[in-house]
């Protein structure tokens, strides 16, 4: 053997060359939060949010479906379909809701909460009026629930607070004489 040929053997021993069209490495772990935060950047949460909750609940809904009584693929079809219905009123709601007053806000959520729940209490063999009773009742927690956060988040909120301030008020309401 000739001593290049036995170099370049001894070489790639181990070893990955690049000129030879092998792939970069797998990112280290310093890399992973920098490639994380640039995924966030480019999907915003008014997307993320409702998919992965769609995705969630559709899996619940396999769950409640199967322990039914409904087997295999039904609940499969199941799951899909309510994975596919409230991710699609969900991007619709997060999509709209900076243009949504408060309460229209924190009522658009508690009604898609208590139809989604209420369906899938459904599920299981429940009466139509238990699982209305039930939907009905988990969608006006979920509107308090709202309110009370975006209430206390007006920071955020897109049409700032309701109530304006005193230093406002004392511009638009007559100053009363002594």
């Amino acid at each position: 053997m000739d001593q290049h040929a036995h170099h370049r053997a001894a070489r790639s021993h181990g070893t990955v060359e690049t000129e030879h069209g092998a792939t970069r490495a797998r990112p280290g772990p310093a890399e992973q939060p920098a490639r994380l935060a640039a995924l966030a950047d480019r999907v915003p949460a008014t997307v993320s949010l409702p998919i992965i909750t769609a995705l969630a609940f559709g899996c619940f809904t396999i769950f409640r479906a199967h322990s039914g009584g409904i087997k295999g693929g039904q609940a499969v079809l199941y799951g899909l379909a309510a994975a596919v219905v409230t991710g699609a009123l969900g991007l619709v709601v997060a999509h709209f809701q900076s243009s949504m007053l408060t309460e229209t806000r924190a009522l658009a959520y508690g009604a898609l909460f208590g139809c989604a729940v209420g369906w899938n209490y459904s599920l299981g063999g429940e009466s139509v009026l238990s699982s209305v009773g039930f939907g009905l009742g988990l969608g006006a927690a979920m509107f308090v629930t709202a309110l009370y956060i975006f209430r206390g988040h007006r920071v955020r909120e897109p049409h700032g607070e309701h109530r304006p301030h005193k230093e406002h008020r004392s511009r638009h309401l007559p100053v009363p004489t002594h």
